[in-house]
């Protein structure tokens, strides 16, 4: 079975992104400037993207053009604008998810390469190598990683084997290398986001279940308490949304971008705000064009904006202050669905790969500088 048939919502891989015009959309400032600063040694999307010591940058998996899953990883330097290491993992993944740990290693789980993984490996920066790491309960790709305040690993979520929604959670332990099941979800979630609130509980928003005709697609979201280990149900959105992206501001609330209908024919501009004091949903200001396929593209920058950098051909900014978006300088030149993003130790930011119109993949890096 090839990844365009199972996660990050299959039938979609083969829409294209909604056309963009020439230049940044609406009258607002122009915030910072992206441009193309690198390349891969491989072209890929869906590939996860890490910040490791040295303003590097650890790049895991992904996808091919024919829709297999990449064993190849590399490491970019983004101080020379290098790979400066590169080689193959003992598994190839895609819908895989990346964490760094306290200690700077980085923890790779899961995925799909014909078969729907359970295991675990850990990237050590100091040797470039990885080593096995155990293996998860449920074998799982398209999941969510949060990491949590006692530096345990929350996994939520995906598709499992059979093709199966999985509303299933566990737990992984960094110093014990242990996996323990958590109490379920109320619903199973594929393309759903999970971020971490600043009272060390997790919000997961929104994705689907199911496929084609019978899709359900989420307004719908839960809270996970680390301390009770489970899940109780939490505000619905707004809007109804799958293949979203989510940010945590620095104020504590949570902002939510895009996503797209049940058959992706609208990709939303619509924009949304979690506040857990009131413990509600707030529609904000729209952005500038409609994204989805951005899961992992929305950084906090270090004076608290939000840098939407996937899923268009130009990037955008939310100010927290205004609840407002502004235009970014410069774009990637195609709309690129599934590209990576990652923030640096120096405050820029880096985006990568993800595939076009036409499901090509970019090897292009692009840097975020103000």
């Amino acid at each position: 079975m090839m990844w365009n048939r199972i996660s990050f919502s299959i039938t979609s891989l083969l829409i294209g992104a909604i056309a963009a015009p020439a230049n940044p959309p609406g009258s607002r400032p122009v915030e910072g400037r992206i441009h193309l600063v690198g390349r891969m040694h491989v072209a890929r999307a869906a590939a996860t993207a890490t910040t490791i010591t040295g303003n590097r940058v650890l790049i895991v998996g992904g996808m091919t053009e024919g829709g297999g899953a990449l064993r190849e990883f590399e490491v970019f330097d983004a101080s020379t604008n290098r790979v400066v290491a590169s080689g193959e993992m003992d598994e190839s993944r895609v819908g895989h998810s990346a964490t760094k740990l306290p200690d700077g290693r980085v923890l790779i789980l899961g995925g799909y390469n014909g078969s729907y993984l359970k295991s675990a490996a850990i990237f050590d920066p100091r040797t470039a190598h990885f080593t096995a790491a155990g293996s998860m309960n449920v074998g799982r790709s398209g999941h969510t990683v949060t990491l949590l305040g006692d530096s345990t690993v929350l996994i939520t979520g995906g598709v499992g084997d059979g093709w199966s929604f999985l509303a299933s959670a566990e737990v992984y332990d960094p110093r014990t290398g242990r996996f323990t099941p958590v109490k379920s979800m109320s619903f199973a979630r594929e393309s759903h986001t999970a971020t971490l609130l600043r009272d060390g509980r997790v919000l997961i928003v929104g994705g689907h279940r199911d496929r084609r005709a019978n899709i359900v697609v989420y307004a719908s979201t839960e809270i996970y308490d680390p301390a009770r280990r489970q899940f109780s149900a939490g505000p619905t959105l707004t809007t109804a949304r799958h293949k979203h992206e989510a940010a945590g501001l620095a104020d504590g609330r949570v902002l939510v971008v895009g996503g797209s209908d049940p058959r992706d024919r609208t990709h939303f501009t619509s924009a949304e705000v979690y506040d857990p004091v009131a413990n509600r949903w707030v529609a904000v200001s729209r952005m500038r064009i409609g994204r989805y396929k951005l899961r992992d593209t929305a950084l906090r920058l270090r004076d608290g904006r939000i840098l939407v950098a996937g899923s268009g051909r130009f990037a955008e900014i939310f100010d927290p202050r205004t609840n407002a978006f502004s235009p970014v300088e410069g774009d990637l030149g195609q709309e690129y669905a599934f590209a990576s993003a990652v923030l640096l130790e120096d405050g820029h930011a880096l985006i990568l790969g993800g595939y076009d119109n036409s499901m090509r993949n970019s090897d292009g890096i692009w840097r975020f500088s103000e």
